[in-house]
């Protein structure tokens, strides 16, 4: 009977040293994270913008993160598959997704089965780039610029290459007859390593494609013209190029945009530390001129105001889908 309040004191300091030892482990994993490579899915194929990217900060967030980040092609149905898998893992940090303009504000409105949904499923991280669609030609043909190709637009019907039906660039060019006033024929490729050839070898009469895909080849100008850029203000990548909306379409602005996500339910230590390590890497000097050269801006926009800019991405083009009756049907 005697011993018994000792074995009272015995249970009571065993119970706090357990859970002293289960707050102190926790505490460790929030502050050693990451505690392994971290995994950036692309869902893309590599050598497209979205891949340029995703390549670019990965490499970047490696010193913010202490850590390395590895990058997963995981490319089809236009970015859904990626987003897909991003939407099952692991919500430990340890997996974050590149989501796109057509990934987080398009797709919802054009594919009729989505595994996942942009607006519940992720947690926002950053902007990584904006970048605006360049519209381009054979450097042998007769048009010369936007002018020259709404003329064209209304004596024939033209036909335009994009990086897939659904894509960004191919809702571009729905904005773009919609605005001009014209039809034309939409021949849809997978990524600009179809789409450059077919313009290049005259199957196709125009190109619409992300600035920075393509920029290599409209700045050698020997088999590609670039005749203009989608932003509201020109690129300071090719100047030259006039704006949309300075030639036939006043107000016109359509820009692309890439951003990092992680699962829905990442715990928020881990979200803090790859928002930090995003920023980091946007700022530094090497991103900001690498992004500079391909013709993109960095992004600025982090974890709800992030959400917010998708929010109202998505309000824009679900209507030019309903207006338009695009499909990927």
């Amino acid at each position: 009977m005697k011993n018994r309040p000792q074995a009272s004191r015995l249970s009571g300091f065993t119970l706090r040293g357990a859970l002293l030892a289960l707050v102190t482990a926790g505490t460790v994993q929030a502050a050693s994270f990451p505690a392994q490579p971290v995994t950036l899915i692309v869902p893309f194929p590599p050598g497209g913008t979205t891949d340029i990217a995703a390549r670019t900060v990965a490499q970047a967030m490696e010193k913010a993160l202490g850590g390395t980040v590895v990058v997963d092609n995981r490319a089809g149905a236009g970015g859904n598959i990626g987003m897909a898998a991003l939407s099952r893992a692991k919500a430990d940090g340890h997996t974050i997704g590149m989501g796109t303009i057509g990934t987080q504000s398009i797709n919802e409105f054009l594919y009729k089965d989505m595994a996942f949904d942009p607006k519940t499923d992720f947690e926002p991280i950053a902007l990584v780039m904006t970048t605006p669609n360049v519209i381009a030609v054979n450097a042998q043909s007769d048009i010369k610029d936007m002018k020259g190709l709404l003329e064209a637009a209304k004596s024939r019907k033209l036909t335009y290459a994009s990086p897939g039906v659904g894509s960004s660039v191919h809702l571009t060019g729905a904005y773009l007859e919609q605005e001009l006033g014209v039809e034309m024929l939409h021949v849809p490729f997978k990524g600009v390593a179809g789409s450059m050839p077919a313009l290049i070898g005259g199957q196709v009469d125009i190109l619409l494609d992300n600035l920075p895909s393509t920029l290599a080849q409209i700045k050698d100008g020997s088999k590609v013209r670039g005749i203009a850029v989608t932003s509201a203000e020109r690129s300071p990548s090719v100047p030259e190029l006039q704006t949309v909306a300075e030639s036939v379409i006043p107000g016109f602005g359509v820009t692309a945009w890439f951003a990092l996500y992680a699962p829905k339910g990442t715990p928020e230590e881990a979200m803090k530390k790859l928002t930090e390590a995003a920023q980091q890497a946007l700022s530094s000097k090497e991103v900001q001129e690498r992004f500079q050269t391909l013709g993109a801006q960095v992004g600025t926009l982090t974890g709800e105001d992030l959400r917010k800019f998708e929010e109202d991405e998505r309000a824009r083009w679900s209507k030019l889908v309903k207006e338009r009756n695009i499909s990927t049907q």
